[in-house]
């Protein structure tokens, strides 16, 4: 991912901002001090997945008739202290460099340690337990084209009218529902028609069911059960190409005109924005993974640890139609199909705008090869408008006073593309010490189609919305688990929740009669730590408990959360035991190497037997210890008209600000823009 490439587009007209930091022109974070050595927690490069192949293939031997297919391909992380370490010392010999890799040989799952430097297969270890690994996109590809020439599917097409060329077919995990786990891994295939639109998932063709052995690249399952009309494509399709007057109105664009180029650093992976050093890197399964985010300190004369490592674990889509044709739809879109898999190559200009610089990310497909996704980031500075401090003194006779500062902050995008949905990541990194990370929905609904074209005909249970003639919009969930390794000024770390509680006032003194205070309980132990938000106010706080201020307060970052969203379904009903991570928005849990997927290794069918919520039954101690902070987001998606044909971007997200972690306002001494000269204007802009 070493290769930048930038889109910057000189325009006229444009507004050139500069932020200048007090602080900018310190030493830069020991992080990417490293003397010519790789960075310990560098993604795998292609030549290194082109190793790891090259390793594996040999020791099976596939000449022998062994069939190899390659699950994942990802860092070997090493352990922290050993990360922490070499960091402090940064010398120009690089850690021994090691995959973690999920294979299956024969229609077995194996777990695989590669170590690089030494070209040897550690740790083999055969996997036979409930569930199995990520689905490769090759198996998904070869899967979908088996329906287009099995004689079955051709009459039941022609009995529908349906050209079987215009029929594009999908793959969707199975689940589990209980009783004696299946034994082979299968995908269900449903089939849309595109004829006329590009907009496929909105035209399924319903009432047949396919089954597709993996392993054996065969339908095993075939049935043809009823006849429903495909819903039409007029409408459907979202290219601007296709669309007809009247249109609604012209948006004007803008663009930041940067001369000396970007306002960030970029090495290797290393990112230096202002007071801000972290490292970023591409995963195959969690796609975007910050690092070792420090912040400067101007009083303090160094940089702070904040973050050690935060990612996305695990989305969990759960659809609310439980007849035979839909109940089987709740989906682990990181475990079952990947989100750096499925990452887009961004679109200058669409995706990201003129200043951002992209980057590539590496995954290794289904055979070990390297697989490129060109642009699969972007980093930019936004510019959005929006104000980082101010204050209007009118109080001073005879003075008014007026102080403000333009916010501006440091953007890193990805978007993961799984089958209809658009799932657009955001962290972004603000000069106040705030990290906010944003998850936006886009894209297109899941639908099925129906007899009904208008809601005064529904007489039955839909399970969601008609949208238009024939087409239901079905109820879904998303709930997006974050794991957030802080590390705040150290590893050893304690969460407290300071609670605001309502006092009351007895003394007869006050004409008040209530006022709230904060009572604060530092968590001992996981079980203390899990948190369904807004059943009681509170700040939740990662605190050092070995650290103060001058005042006496402990160092800390709060967790900022959005709105609060629960799972709705029956604790034991099959999904939400699969899904268990999701019960609460809060979970605390020890730092542990292997606990970095809440939805378990092997998720494709699995039971639930290894998930964040069975780790946390340990109830391991959490005061004062190298903690990770998971956190739950969520939306219930009630679909709507204005979701049809393409969705508008729907967003959520959350908020790490400092709490007590400086001495006062980090950003109060960020000197003010210079003025800007507008040639030929009468008037201010």
């Amino acid at each position: 991912m070493k290769k930048l490439q930038s889109s910057f587009i000189a325009m006229a007209s444009t507004l050139k901002v500069v932020l200048l930091l007090l602080f900018s022109s310190f030493t830069i974070s020991p992080i990417s001090g490293y003397k010519g050595a790789q960075h310990p927690l560098d993604p795998l490069s292609p030549k290194e997945l082109t190793l790891v192949q090259t390793i594996v293939k040999k020791a099976y031997n596939p000449s022998s008739n062994n069939t190899i297919s390659f699950h994942y391909v990802g860092l070997d992380e090493p352990e922290k202290p050993t990360v922490l370490s070499w960091l402090s010392k940064p010398s120009t010999k690089t850690l021994p460099r090691r995959a973690l890799v999920f294979t299956r040989v024969n229609e077995q799952t194996h777990e695989i340690i590669v170590d690089l430097s030494k070209r040897i297969i550690v740790y083999d270890e055969v996997y036979k337990g409930p569930g199995y690994p990520l689905l490769t996109a090759d198996e998904q590809v070869a899967a979908i084209q088996l329906p287009l020439t099995y004689g079955p599917f051709i009459e039941s097409t022609k009995k529908r009218d349906l050209n079987v060329s215009y029929v594009v077919c999908s793959t969707f995990t199975v689940g589990w529902f209980g009783g004696v786990e299946r034994t082979k891994r299968v995908v269900k295939v449903q089939c849309f028609y595109n004829k006329d639109t590009v907009n496929l998932y909105l035209r399924p063709i319903e009432g047949i069911r396919i089954v597709v052995d993996l392993d054996k690249m065969k339908i095993v399952e075939y049935s043809d059960t009823f006849k429903i009309a495909v819903p039409k494509a007029e409408g459907t399709d979202y290219r601007f190409s296709k669309q007809n007057p009247p249109f609604g109105p012209r948006i004007n664009g803008a663009a930041i005109m940067q001369t000396n180029g970007p306002g960030f650093e970029i090495d290797g992976h290393t990112i230096r924005w202002v007071n801000w050093v972290f490292h970023l890197a591409f995963d195959v399964r969690v796609g975007p993974i910050i690092s070792l985010a420090s912040i400067y300190d101007p009083e303090k004369h160094t940089y702070r640890s904040v973050l050690y490592r935060g990612h996305i674990s695990e989305l969990f889509v759960p659809y609310m139609d439980p007849t035979e044709e839909y109940y089987y739809k709740t989906f682990f879109d990181c475990g079952e199909f990947g989100f750096g898999q499925n990452a887009a190559s961004l679109v200058p200009l669409a995706d990201c705008p003129n200043n951002a610089v992209f980057m590539d990310g590496y995954y290794a497909a289904h055979d070990g090869s390297a697989v490129k996704v060109a642009n699969a980031f972007c980093i930019f500075e936004r510019h959005a408008g929006d104000i980082m401090w101010r204050h209007t003194e009118l109080g001073i006779p005879n003075r008014v006073i007026n102080e403000a500062r333009p916010e501006v902050s440091l953007v890193v995008r990805m978007v993961a593309t799984i089958g209809n949905y658009d799932h657009i990541i955001d962290w972004e990194f603000k000069p106040s010490g705030s990290i906010k990370a944003q998850v936006g929905l886009s894209g297109i609904l899941e639908v099925k189609s129906t007899t009904f074209t208008n809601v005064d005909q529904i007489n039955e249970e839909v399970y969601g919305t008609l949208l238009g003639d024939n087409t239901i919009g079905l109820n879904h969930d998303h709930f997006l688990t974050y794991r957030l390794d802080l590390d705040i000024d150290g590893a050893a770390n304690s969460f407290v929740k300071q609670n605001l509680v309502t006092k009351h006032v007895n003394d007869n003194v006050s004409p008040r009669k209530s006022y709230w205070t904060v009572v604060s309980e530092t968590a001992k132990t996981e079980s203390e730590a899990k948190i369904r938000l807004g059943t009681t106010p509170s700040e939740l706080v990662i605190v050092n408990p070995n650290k103060k201020t001058k005042p006496g307060n402990h160092h800390g970052y709060r967790l900022i959360p959005g709105a609060a969203t629960h799972p709705l379904l029956l604790e034991d009903d099959y999904p939400q035991i699969r899904g268990a991570f999701s019960k609460y928005n809060v979970w605390v849990a020890p730092y542990n190497k292997s606990e970095i997927w809440a939805g378990g290794k092997y998720v494709d069918q699995s039971q639930g037997q290894d998930t964040l919520a069975v780790w946390t039954l340990r109830d391991r101690k959490i005061e004062n210890e190298d903690i990770v902070l998971w956190h739950v987001l969520g939306f219930h998606h009630s679909p709507c008209q204005e979701d049809f044909p393409v969705m508008p971007t729907l967003s959520a997200g959350f908020e790490l600000r400092p709490a007590n972690f400086f001495e006062s306002n980090p950003v109060l001494k960020v000197l003010p823009p210079k003025p800007v000269r507008w040639p030929n204007c009468t008037a201010k802009p």
